[in-house]
């Protein structure tokens, strides 16, 4: 059973402390090898979307057609460099997140926000199914004020179809990004480690047509 503090987002007061030591990472992606850090081709841009476990939802984005390379980790909190226990105990404000680097000659941010917004049901709160608390919680944080503003346009379509479907509000965060914490090596990849490991993601169903949003604005 989660209690409150798992439910509810800590204040700077309360808040786990972390640390300076960054998460150790591997060498490449475990599924093609490529850098899990920066730096990233030129023609690349970097994103983070929240889905609740990150494990099903990092592997819906390493298979996406031009997208570079992923990773897992921890954003929207309050502490560095955090461990996943610490994360999973509410304590620190982050949710599990995929960093999603994808080559904009290759795929379109649409393409991203697509998956994302049918990939989950962004309007389950602090959680994604049967996984509650505040580390499940739905978010897109971006990294460029063009990125932050299709998001929310898209948010506006899918939050139309969903309506119509009967579904409530998107609780979804959608803000700039703060500081991106590494998750720790063993949950890199871990579905393409472990392909029959857990993945608790489930969409709504509901389709979400950003044809309207068109090219890059």
């Amino acid at each position: 059973m989660f209690g409150l503090s798992k439910s509810a987002l800590p204040t700077p007061e309360t808040a786990l402390p972390g640390r300076d030591e960054v998460m150790p990472l591997p060498p490449g992606h475990f599924v093609h090898g490529r850098t899990l850090q920066a730096p990233f081709p030129a023609s690349c841009e970097q994103i983070l979307v929240g889905m609740g476990c990150f494990w099903g939802a990092e592997r819906m984005f390493w298979q996406l057609p031009g997208v570079y390379s992923t990773a897992v980790g921890y954003a929207g909190g309050l502490t560095a460099n955090p461990t996943y226990e610490e994360v999973c105990s509410g304590g620190t404000g982050h949710t599990e997140v995929v960093l999603v680097v994808y080559d904009t000659e290759r795929v379109e941010l649409t393409d991203i926000l697509k998956t994302f917004w049918q990939g989950h049901d962004p309007t389950q709160g602090m959680r994604q199914g049967n996984d509650r608390g505040t580390q499940y919680r739905s978010a897109i944080y971006a990294f460029s004020e063009a990125q932050l503003t299709q998001a929310r346009a898209s948010a506006a379509i899918f939050q139309e179809a969903l309506n119509v479907a009967g579904y409530g509000q998107i609780t979804s965060e959608l803000s700039m990004a703060g500081e991106f914490y590494y998750a720790e090596h063993y949950h890199q990849q871990y579905l393409a480690k472990v392909p029959n490991g857990y993945c608790g993601l489930g969409g709504t169903g509901v389709g979400c047509d950003l044809g309207a949003l068109g090219v890059e604005i």
